[in-house]
């Protein structure tokens, strides 16, 4: 290939068959899709009688664009490009057996599906991978196999609590009721889990020849994610110290307000701290006090330490701080909020909000997919798509007919 062609995506030839739905699958089979490779969406047709109207439920959540096709609300268009989707009713025997057709042609086999009706529809790992030895059998799961928990339903919400994560802002808070964070952090976290247990279980494969079942626990990756630093003292036995990365969990850790905004700064060395206190014509002060002048003293004495920080931020503007923290290094941001970071100078230059059209729902804000590779490209290569607006297309593509045999 010349230097001037474009080069194939990374994963360009890998092939996805894709059984997830809602956030964490979804979103795991985006990024494979992002990086290449060929994502086919299973979905469920509507219902003959009309008490279903099939497909991915997050296809019928929020509002879609004006005059656009039903079925393509918000959501399903954040977690869906670069798919094809295929409509087959997995209760229906030829459907079955035009799906295990797929699964033979297939390199990964993705669900998150409960595994016991995986299994009593008879597409368990036994059954896929006697069709495709080599299959990477990818199941994300909301508990992982071997406890009390398997096989429970599981969303995000129960996931936050159950890892730990609603017991933080209390814990920032100095108190009150266990909260959730207001964003699908189980789902999201397990999603990324699962992207690197795929790409993981494929060198291997690729080694070895070996297929495999993958179990993606949303649980235990969210309680890993979780306690990494918050085992805190307790990753020793006996325990030197609480649970809880107290720097993380101050209450003062948080944007504080200048003389007219908001603003993100974070001292952390020696010297970024000497500088902030220095531009507040306070450096004797700060060096003077013991609590501060060394990393552990810090860390020790960190509350009271940001609990200064907002009295000297209020001293300046928003944008008079940004410029005088950039000369010294020490990091800052602005604070954005949901409807002004579409506006941030930073994003704009990267490309990574970009307009799109899309065949059948109009202009769309389309976001880049965030790691930027050198040798190849990862991208949006095709618009989320309508209910199995692909499913001849598939089958015919890969060699098979309506009755799961092969054409022809």
């Amino acid at each position: 290939m010349s230097a001037d062609q474009p080069r194939p995506p990374m994963l360009a030839g890998v092939r996805v068959l894709d059984l997830t739905s809602v956030i964490l699958g979804t979103y795991a089979t985006q990024m494979l899709g992002d990086l290449g490779a060929d994502v086919v969406k299973i979905e469920q047709p509507p219902a003959g009688d009309g008490s279903e109207p099939g497909g991915d439920i997050m296809r019928w959540g929020g509002a879609g664009a004006k005059g656009g096709s039903p079925g393509m609300g918000p959501l399903f268009m954040a977690y869906n490009r670069n798919k094809r989707s295929v409509c087959l009713d997995l209760k229906d025997e030829k459907d079955r057996a035009t799906l295990l057709a797929l699964a033979a042609r297939a390199d990964i086999f993705a669900s998150n599906i409960r595994l016991a009706s995986l299994e009593k529809l008879g597409l368990g790992y036994r059954e896929i991978s006697a069709r495709k030895a080599d299959i990477v059998y990818l199941h994300a799961a909301g508990y992982g196999s071997g406890g009390p928990y398997a096989g429970q339903a599981a969303y995000d919400e129960m996931i936050q609590g159950a890892a730990g994560l609603a017991d933080l802002i209390p814990r920032a808070r100095g108190g009150g009721a266990p909260a959730y964070l207001p964003t699908l952090a189980g789902d999201k976290t397990a999603a990324l889990f699962m992207v690197y247990a795929a790409l993981a279980a494929l060198y291997h494969r690729q080694r070895t020849g070996e297929g495999q079942f993958v179990e993606v626990p949303m649980f235990e990756c969210l309680t890993h994610y979780n306690m990494s630093e918050n085992l805190y003292g307790h990753i020793f036995d006996p325990p030197t110290g609480e649970y809880g990365y107290n720097r993380i969990l101050n209450p003062d850790r948080r944007p504080y307000r200048t003389a007219d905004g908001w603003i993100g700064v974070s001292p952390y060395s020696d010297r970024n701290w000497r500088d902030f206190f220095a531009l507040a014509g306070r450096e004797a002060e700060f060096a003077a006090d013991p609590r501060f002048n060394t990393y552990a003293s810090r860390i020790s004495n960190i509350a009271a330490l940001y609990a200064m920080v907002e009295d000297i931020t209020l001293t300046r503007t928003t944008d008079e701080w940004l410029g005088l923290l950039a000369e010294r290094s020490i990091p800052a941001t602005r604070i954005h909020r949901l409807d002004t970071i579409m506006d941030d100078p930073h994003l704009a230059a990267t490309g990574f909000f970009a307009p799109a059209e899309h065949p059948s729902e109009g202009r769309l804000v389309d976001m880049k997919h965030p790691v930027r590779f050198s040798a190849a490209p990862a991208g949006t290569w095709r618009p989320a798509p309508r209910l199995g607006e692909h499913t001849q297309e598939v089958l015919a593509e890969w060699g098979i007919s309506g009755a799961g045999e092969p054409a022809g």
